[in-house]
């Protein structure tokens, strides 16, 4: 059996329990597929997995204490930061938390452009997903097309927000820029692009019988688990419950739009890879039905609060739907101008929590497999 620094106090503790027929191995956070910054330790007998534990810590930024110092108006750019692949789901979620606590009234044409901004990102999170986990697995030739997508997206959005990746342009009462007048032309460029594409990543992807082989019946997730750790987004959808907080706990103005939420059954990585992609399919939907329906009007009210503007005293709780599930913010106020406490609920988290549980007896060369079919961005668990 390996043994390691007396100073590594995660691996001393979960070695103590090893048998002395198993092997500890340190998976991360130098290994690619934990994308430099998540640590699973892991208990191995032979190629199979006796016990998994996920070490967070290497990047930790404190967010939430972070809230205490700022004003209301000043924390708005640290969402951005939490989930860099989502970012507008956790901008959303934010404003629309002080929104609710100060009664604050969102024009309607802001309302359509946080929607759209936001579905448009969602894709953006799923195609480097889809890149990325299959990059994982050793297949190059997908993610220079999900890339090539996505650099479009990209453009789209750094015109509208005035970012590329860490977007933070939704403020209390609307957002900060209007969309240009080329905008809707250029996005339903985009939606006939990717809907013309779609159809040959299933042919060069999707239906490869490897990448078959490779993840279906492959990290078993059902809805008990799920339920247990408290897993939302691709992987309660994945499991076979249509719950989508877009669509269970309404907001912003999603009940207008003719979508569906997909799911299956089989629980498995290949039924979390269905998922996301038909995602892609219903986030065009709904980006087209809003870019037809956008009324005029303001992008954001008149009297927008300052970054010296005080929230009322109370609390309040916003959730929306993220790329990796359901994200939640709560917020409390004393009254001042610099929150009392803001508590973030991060979907992935929950989500890479039941790992532990379902990597137990599967090969060391699926655990890629499963970690990937979960979607973590590392800064969020570790926010």
């Amino acid at each position: 059996m390996n043994t390691f620094p007396e100073g590594d106090f995660y691996t001393n503790h979960f070695e103590k329990g090893a048998d002395e027929h198993t092997m500890i191995l340190n998976m991360g956070p130098q290994h690619p597929s934990t994308h430099g910054v998540l640590r699973v330790i892991l208990e191995l007998d032979g190629e199979y997995i006796v016990r998994a534990e996920p070490v967070l810590g290497y990047l930790h930024r404190m967010h939430e204490k972070m809230a205490e110092v700022k004003t209301w108006v000043q924390f708005i750019p640290n969402m951005g930061r939490v989930d860099y692949l989502h970012p507008l789901a956790w901008n959303h979620a934010y404003v629309g938390a002080v929104e609710k606590l100060a009664g604050i009234e969102v024009p309607e044409r802001a309302e359509y452009i946080r929607v759209i901004l936001t579905e448009l990102n969602r894709i953006s999170s799923h195609l480097l997903w889809w890149g990325a986990y299959l990059l994982d697995l050793g297949a190059f030739t997908p993610i220079m097309y999900g890339f090539d997508d996505r650099e479009i997206l990209m453009d789209m959005m750094q015109k509208a927000t005035g970012a590329r990746l860490t977007y933070s342009n939704f403020r209390f009462g609307g957002v900060v820029h209007d969309l240009d007048d080329g905008f809707a032309d250029k996005c339903t460029e985009f939606i006939k692009r990717l809907r013309d594409r779609l159809p040959m990543y299933k042919d060069l992807v999707t239906d490869n019988i490897i990448l078959r082989k490779r993840i279906e019946e492959i990290g078993y997730m059902d809805v008990d688990m799920c339920n247990r750790y408290g897993a939302t987004g691709p992987l309660i959808r994945g499991a076979g419950v249509e719950h989508d907080t877009r669509r269970a706990e309404p907001y912003s103005i999603y009940d207008r739009f003719d979508w569906k939420v997909p799911v299956y059954y089989e629980a498995d990585a290949m039924a979390r890879y269905m998922v996301r992609m038909e995602e892609i399919e219903q986030s065009l939907n709904i980006v087209e039905q809003a870019l037809e329906q956008i009324p005029e009007g303001e992008h954001i009210i008149k009297k927008a609060p300052k970054p010296t503007w005080k929230a009322p005293a109370g609390e309040a709780y916003f959730s929306t739907e993220g790329a990796r599930g359901k994200v939640g913010i709560h917020i409390v106020s004393d009254g001042s101008k610099t929150p009392y406490r803001i508590k973030l609920r991060a979907p992935g988290f929950s989500n890479l929590s039941l790992f532990a549980e379902c990597a137990q007896g599967t090969m060391l060369a699926d655990a890629v497999a499963i970690l990937g079919s979960l979607d973590m961005v590392i800064p969020e668990i570790d926010r």
